[in-house]
């Protein structure tokens, strides 16, 4: 069964009086329980369609369906436009027409986005993006507090009780091998171990896709390899049945997915099915 589908997926930016096609028409689909990436050189749009997979961006045209869900369907994407300085940081301020350009996503689209990516998606950082103030137990908690209002795109943690929410926080964390680390805050941490709790954080939920990008670009090679060790690990318990999509050129992760969608100027250049590697390889 796909947990993700894309249907002829495009995202546009305007730039100045420019239109830039950062993504031209892609479709793939991802299956539940894959290892997989989607690989690129830089400037490909890999990152780009992570993004609106991670419903972060919102594409120009097509379909995006997560577990079952057509994300956009209803909405007229065209004349779904977002605030010009968050598509594009480089319009030209004297470019009246793109001074006009309202905030236009509707509130029921912009609620049921917010709702998804909290129940349905994880996502693992390259800068960790983990809470200063806040310790590990805490860090990985924090998406739970901001349950949503739609009651139908809850979480299943949801209907935990608070002993049982408080027994799933340390189970991940004894997953994740923090468990002697619960009450220390991020600075105290390694940069592997902030990896760590930003994988726990990204499971604590059960959203059934975890979203990673570039997840080791700030780690060396012993970190690196232990983090994706861990991710495939994570990725066969059958207790948890997550889906793992990375963006990424390290050769390396490539080699340990399963599924690989190949892009190359904004277009699918390979979709290929092979066995994966258990092994973060060395680099060439």
């Amino acid at each position: 069964m796909a947990v993700v589908t894309l249907e002829n997926v495009k995202k546009v930016y305007p730039l100045g009086k420019q239109k830039v096609e950062a993504v031209k028409g892609i479709s793939f689909k991802i299956e539940k329980g894959e290892f997989a990436a989607i690989s690129g050189p830089s400037g490909s749009g890999k990152s780009t369609l992570l993004n609106m997979v991670g419903l972060i961006d919102l594409p120009s045209d097509g379909r995006i369906i997560i577990d079952g869900i057509d994300v956009y369907d209803g909405f007229d994407l065209g004349s779904t436009l977002l605030e010009a300085d968050r598509l594009n940081n480089y319009v030209e301020k004297k470019d009246k027409a793109s001074q006009k350009i309202k905030n236009t996503i509707p509130n029921k689209l912009d609620r049921r986005i917010t709702a998804l990516r909290r129940s349905h998606l994880g996502f693992i950082f390259q800068t960790f993006n983990l809470i200063p103030v806040l310790n590990v137990y805490e860090n990985i908690e924090f998406p739970l507090l901001l349950e949503s209002k739609d009651k139908s795109l809850a979480c299943p943690v949801d209907s935990f009780t608070r002993k049982q929410k408080e027994e799933w926080i340390h189970f991940l964390m004894d997953k994740v091998g923090l468990s002697e680390w619960e009450k220390h805050k991020p600075s105290e941490l390694s940069g592997g171990q902030r990896q760590r709790v930003a994988i726990a954080r990204a499971l604590v939920t059960k959203a059934p896709v975890i979203l990673a990008d570039e997840p080791t670009a700030n780690l060396d090679s012993v970190n690196s390899a232990q983090i994706l060790s861990l991710m495939k690990d994570l990725n066969r318990d059958p207790d948890l049945q997550t889906t793992f999509i990375f963006s990424t050129h390290d050769k390396r992760i490539v080699d340990m997915c399963d599924h690989v969608v190949h892009i190359f100027d904004g277009l699918v250049k390979q979709d290929e099915y092979k066995t994966g590697s258990d092994v973060y390889g060395t680099a060439e």
